[in-house]
């Protein structure tokens, strides 16, 4: 297309020059001609006066020596004899100079009276006549050839120059325009192939002519609308792990409390079954998730609160207390709000499945600059081998394994860069660190892809959060959900 505008317009610039340069460049040719023939006939009227006054051969060629031409040698002058007054014997007057022109043509002249202009080897030989007392005089003046195209090389040559930057100037000015119009075309062509490739994030800047404008509007709403789309359904995954995850922890609490007997195992069994077959539904769910990071955002605070009125109520059955630091003001993360709930209740759900009755828990925040930090802490006995627990949070799971848990909060760390890591709380027991990154992640998958392990510095780390200013305070107790 850039090219194809190129070619054009060399094409139509050319034709313009051709149209322009080739008749300019003939009336320059023949101005020339006019010029040297008009400066011949001045050098011819010279000599008038002269013969006004006389034939005398010395004065005549005084008066043709005083002339340009006449010095250069190409004046000739032809006067007629007495008797040969514009007849026959008009050529055996007096000679000065040598002509180019043939004797007829200049009998002719005499004869006729009137100056003219004849080609003659080597260039032009003006003829003008001149009355005398014998008859007509007849001044001849050669214009060599080199007179006559004097300049007209040099001006061909400028024509020339002007044309071919005529030609160059159009074609960087279409090259420019076809810019103009390609450029939008390649980013729209290049935005719809990383979209069809998953980069969901990808927009085209609305630029170029109307109709290019309005096809990169119609891509970036189409686009929007794939991303809320796949957006949604990133929610409902999230919403199904929170739907199914949160009552079913409860559930197999409570069938732990029915005692001993071959229907309290069967039920256990029966939860136990049901436990592994949600938590497959959840990992399918999960592994049909795009890996594109969205671009809303919560407040954290706001969603730990909620979570843990949601779950005070059974903590209050179980006799546990449960406190809270650090969301007592916004606390902004780039992770939509479904996922961090779903995120928070698989630790919450840990808490209290892998923990006994009456075992305290608490949830930290500590905002900082580049990253938020949410500590899950419980007064358990503790994990004792973290190394394996985090393994099993990418997915290895076993007997008793925390993996789809952990799985779930490793994901929606990585998505904002971040990362989770298990030490020893403050409380005790178990401490999950879950951070999540601020910044936006490079097209490499960020800094934090990866799971580590500190040990017992995450416990200095939640007291640095306290050293913030971060207040324990107690859970919400709005609109509670009874035990399930």
């Amino acid at each position: 297309m850039r090219w194809a505008l190129v070619k054009v317009v060399v094409a139509v610039t050319v034709m313009v020059v051709l149209a322009f340069a080739v008749p300019l460049g003939l009336v320059v040719r023949e101005m020339a001609r006019d010029r040297a023939l008009t400066n011949a006939e001045r050098q011819a009227a010279a000599i008038d006066p002269a013969l006004a006054i006389t034939t005398d051969r010395t004065q005549l060629e005084r008066a043709v020596a005083s002339t340009q031409a006449g010095a250069d040698g190409r004046i000739a002058v032809h006067v007629p004899g007495d008797g040969g007054a514009g007849g026959a014997g008009a050529s055996t007057g007096v000679e000065i100079g040598s002509g180019h022109a043939p004797a007829a043509d200049v009998a002719a002249a005499a004869r006729l009276g009137k100056a003219f202009t004849l080609t003659v080897p080597g260039g032009y030989a003006l003829l003008q006549p001149t009355a005398v007392d014998s008859g007509f005089a007849v001044v001849e003046v050669y214009v060599p050839e080199a007179d006559v195209t004097r300049g007209v090389t040099t001006a061909w040559l400028v024509l020339a120059l002007v044309g071919a930057g005529l030609v160059v100037g159009s074609v960087a000015i279409a090259d420019r325009l076809g810019t103009r119009l390609v450029r939008p075309a390649r980013r729209l062509a290049t935005a719809a192939r990383d979209l069809g490739r998953g980069d969901l994030g990808v927009r085209v800047q609305e630029g170029g002519p109307s109709e290019l404008r309005s096809a990169a509007a119609a891509f970036n709403s189409m686009a929007d609308q794939v991303s809320q789309l796949l957006a949604n359904e990133r929610e409902l995954a999230a919403d199904l792990s929170h739907r199914l995850r949160t009552p079913l922890t409860v559930l197999r609490l409570n069938a732990a409390s029915l005692g001993e007997g071959p229907a309290a195992e069967q039920t256990r069994e029966a939860v136990a079954q049901l436990e592994r077959e949600v938590d497959q539904i959840i990992r399918t769910a999960r592994a049909q998730r795009t890996a594109a990071p969205t671009a809303s955002g919560c407040d954290a605070a706001e969603v730990i609160r909620e979570r843990m009125a949601f779950w005070a109520a059974l903590a209050e059955d179980q006799g546990r207390s449960a406190r809270t630091a650090g969301v007592d003001r916004p606390v902004r993360v780039p992770v939509p709000r479904a996922e961090l709930a779903a995120a928070l209740d698989a630790l919450l759900g840990n808490v209290f499945r892998h923990t006994a009755e009456g075992t305290a828990f608490a949830v930290d925040v500590h905002n900082g600059d580049d990253a938020v930090i949410v500590l899950v802490s419980d007064a358990g006995g503790g994990i004792g081998d973290p190394a394996t627990a985090l393994r099993r949070g990418q997915g290895a799971g076993g007997p008793g394994s925390t993996g789809l848990g952990l799985d779930i909060v490793r994901r929606v760390a990585e998505t904002t860069g971040g990362d989770v890591a298990l030490g020893r709380s403050v409380l005790g027991g178990t401490e999950v660190r879950l951070r999540l990154g601020l910044r936006p992640r490079d097209g490499r998958g960020g800094r934090g892809h990866r799971v580590s392990r500190r040990g017992a510095g995450w416990a200095a780390g939640w007291r640095g959060a306290a050293r913030h200013g971060f207040r324990p305070q107690a859970p919400r107790t709005g609109e509670r959900p009874s035990k399930v």
